[in-house]
């Protein structure tokens, strides 16, 4: 008689396991999380070529401290987001979105990278013949870059202990298996188990490795949560597959800051790196419209201007509509009751859209002021003038508050021609030098910047 298959339920979020289904994991508190898996043969898959060794501990002052090494990708703007280039024993998570550019930019690693480190192309979801028709059109023909097409993540481990590449590419964790695991490729447990393995060969040999995740229909990277715990670096691309951009940001990094951006454009050619992505964001631009304001945001170390637009349009319907593309929802609601509380505006009755343009992401507080702005040009049916830009964080009480950086944004504002700025006036004590072209217009209440719409 056969043996009955024994089931597990794993939380995707942690990794927490129960023999029975839970609504709320116990290991983390989150809802809905578990699913069921087939309960794998052996508690751990053997890692390939490892041995038992007795643990030993150093004293923190006896470890020697040298500056990790960095490969230059030849890429500016994939460097940038790195902290400066790939660390060596690294692993790195490269995410996003079906046709985003994932595999583009990892055969564009290696063109940049094929005169300098052997790399190792592992892809389970494609053939060879696929593989060199990208790579030809990418300018991928070096005899150092080796493709290796295989889905046994402990044929690929033995492989990467005997040749030693100097930089390994995994396309795409999910078709990745181990065999003495009954679970399919792609199941939380495979995921999981997979990724330790290639982690393990990679610290113990000092070798970076590139490793692509898929996305759910949320938006999240497939698999366990304890994935990204595990990897060094989380980079996830970012943008719309009919529009041209693609941003590469930085969700974690060991080795550097999580505020850096890349900015690409998808061209016939790969992708092309942005090197002035506010003059990509504006142009284009409208000058006769209502709804438009211009800010500036800092991402990382870079400040890049964008556009904010605002609709606001009599609603068909009983309940009025928001929307916010490139901005979040909630902080939309609160500006909006801001307006009408503080400043008397009426838009319970109105349709609201707010998007910033060129698929870019505004998380920062700086473009609350833009945002309003926007709002009141679009209500008022007037338009903005075309050579100002605003920045400011908005309280609950109207007032506007300070945000870092001013002078950085000044000066960017200044280089694109622009020769208004309305800002908090608490920012400008921050300011060293003014630009001798930019007039700079201190306001304390959000009321005092809408007056200035006319």
């Amino acid at each position: 008689m056969p043996t009955k298959t024994k089931t597990v339920y794993i939380c995707r979020e942690c990794g927490y396991e129960s023999s029975k289904w839970l609504g709320r994991c116990t290991g983390c508190g989150a809802w809905n999380s578990m699913e069921e898996e087939t309960a794998p043969s052996v508690k751990s898959a053997p890692y390939a070529g490892a041995a038992l060794k007795s643990a030993a501990a150093k004293p923190l002052s006896k470890i020697s401290f040298t500056d990790e090494t960095r490969y230059k990708t030849g890429i500016s703007e994939l460097d940038r987001v790195l902290g400066g280039g790939i660390v060596k024993g690294s692993v790195i998570l490269l995410s996003g979105d079906p046709g985003i550019g994932k595999s583009t930019i990892l055969l564009q690693i290696c063109s940049a990278l094929q005169e300098k480190l052997e790399v190792l192309y592992v892809s389970g979801e494609e053939s060879a013949m696929q593989i060199k028709m990208r790579a030809g059109r990418l300018g991928v023909e070096s005899d150092s870059v080796s493709v290796m097409t295989e889905t046994d993540v402990q044929s690929v481990c033995e492989y990467i202990r005997s040749a030693k590449p100097g930089l390994v590419m995994i396309d795409s964790i999910q078709t990745m298996q181990i065999n003495e695991i009954t679970s399919s490729p792609g199941s939380i447990v495979q995921v999981r188990e997979c990724t330790n393995m290639l982690l393990k060969t990679g610290k113990e040999l000092g070798i970076p490795i590139f490793i692509v995740g898929h996305v759910n229909k949320g938006g999240e990277i497939a698999g366990p949560k304890v994935m990204e715990h595990i990897v060094d670096t989380v980079l996830y691309f970012e943008g719309e597959r009919n529009q041209s951009y693609r941003i590469l940001r930085g969700i974690k990094n060991r080795f550097g800051s999580t505020n850096e951006i890349g900015v690409f454009e998808m061209t016939d050619k790969g992708l092309c790196e942005v090197e002035n992505p506010s003059a990509m964001l504006l142009s284009g631009r409208m000058s006769d419209v209502s709804g438009g304001c211009i800010t500036c945001v800092i991402e990382g170390t870079r400040p890049i201007l964008a556009e904010v637009q605002g609709l606001v349009t009599s609603s068909g319907f009983g309940n009025a509509r928001r929307t916010a593309t490139g901005f979040d929802y909630n902080r939309l609601n609160l500006l909006i009751a801001v307006l009408e509380k503080r400043l008397g505006m009426r838009f319970s009755d109105l349709d609201t859209y707010v998007n910033i343009v060129g698929g870019m992401r505004l998380d920062e507080p700086a473009a609350d002021l833009a945002v309003a702005m926007a709002l009141v040009s679009g209500l008022r049916d007037i338009p903005i003038d075309e050579n100002l830009i605003a920045f400011g964080e908005i309280g609950l009480s109207g007032e506007l508050r300070s945000v870092p950086r001013a002078q950085t944004r000044l000066n960017e504002a200044a280089r694109l021609g622009f020769t208004k700025c309305i800002m908090p006036r608490s920012c400008m004590k921050q300011i060293s030098s003014c630009p001798a072209s930019l007039e700079l217009i201190g306001v304390r209440k959000l009321g005092e910047a809408v007056s200035l719409i006319r």
